[in-house]
């Protein structure tokens, strides 16, 4: 097990625990839903190999020191503590890297503060404004999101998500990476973060924050889709079961990415894909954050 640097990086009234590895530009990872910052345990080692500082943090809830007072989980507080965390580092600009909720999120942030950002990648969701606005026109990624509106659900969930220690989460982890053998060990760090007083409550909020099912509806007014002009890559599993592979391509549409895109697709892997696979996907982050080292 690598050794990591323990920090907090202060926000507004929360504070955030992190963990860093290396010394070099800066490359901030984002974790999703269901997990924590020890996500990237084997990413933050391989870029700190090729030169830079990793640091994983703990999103916005995912910790009591990090719930915030007013109970906003929207997008643009969520990318307003991205912004933060690269104030509280010191830090003008960085490489952002996220998966699943991380990975929206870091749209946003690259929508509404590209000048802080020199490259994006993302994994297992794509924009997050095209999949608000365009997951109607895809009957198959309904029924794979049904979890969403199952989470608007007053009080229900977070009794559901604590049965079992957490058993409804590892189900989702069997579901969504379905190729994954994973154990307890990996799966260990989720339970412990999620076993925190007002974390479950906190991570339904971004859903909670995120989904207008009226507007799933015809003619209902739909999300913006805010264009991205920060260099991006956006990478999907083969075998995600959270959302589709296909559908992936279909919404990660050129024109919302006026930085540049690049779709990645990696066989054989689910939705927790750098889990799964470190070794292809950290060849895939180094070889893109290289490419736009401080560009």
């Amino acid at each position: 097990m690598p050794m990591f640097e323990p920090l907090k990086l202060d926000v507004g009234d929360h504070s955030h625990s992190a963990i860093a590895c290396g010394e070099g530009p800066v490359v901030l990872l984002l974790h999703g839903f269901p997990d924590c910052y020890r996500s990237f345990d084997a990413q933050l080692p391989a870029l700190a190999e090729a030169g830079y500082r990793a640091i994983a943090v703990a999103m916005r809830g995912y910790e009591p020191s990090a719930i915030p007072a007013d109970g906003d989980y929207s997008a643009l507080a969520l990318a307003q503590d991205v912004v933060g965390f690269l104030d509280a580092l010191g830090e003008q600009r960085a490489h952002l890297v996220g998966h699943d909720w991380g990975a929206a999120v870091a749209y946003t942030v690259g929508a509404m503060a590209p000048e802080r950002l020199y490259s994006i990648s993302t994994m297992a969701v794509p924009h997050s404004g095209r999949f608000l606005r365009d997951i109607g026109r895809y009957p198959k990624q309904l029924r794979l999101s049904w979890y969403m509106g199952f989470f608007q659900v007053p009080g229900i969930p977070e009794r559901i998500i604590k049965r079992k220690d957490f058993e409804f989460l590892r189900w989702l982890w069997r579901r969504w990476s379905p190729g994954w053998r994973f154990d307890e060990a990996d799966f260990a760090p989720v339970a412990q973060a999620f076993s925190q007083p007002g974390v479950v409550e906190a991570a339904l909020g971004y859903y909670r924050a995120a989904i207008n099912l009226g507007g799933l509806l015809p003619g209902a007014e739909k999300p913006a889709v805010l264009d991205v002009p920060v260099p991006t890559q956006t990478i999907t599993g083969e075998l995600d079961g959270c959302i589709a592979a296909d559908v992936f391509a279909a919404m990660s549409v050129a024109d919302d990415f006026s930085g540049g895109l690049r779709l990645q697709r990696v066989d054989g892997v689910g939705h927790f894909l750098h889990r799964e696979d470190p070794e292809r996907i950290n060849a895939l982050l180094v070889d893109w954050i290289r490419e736009h080292d401080k560009a």
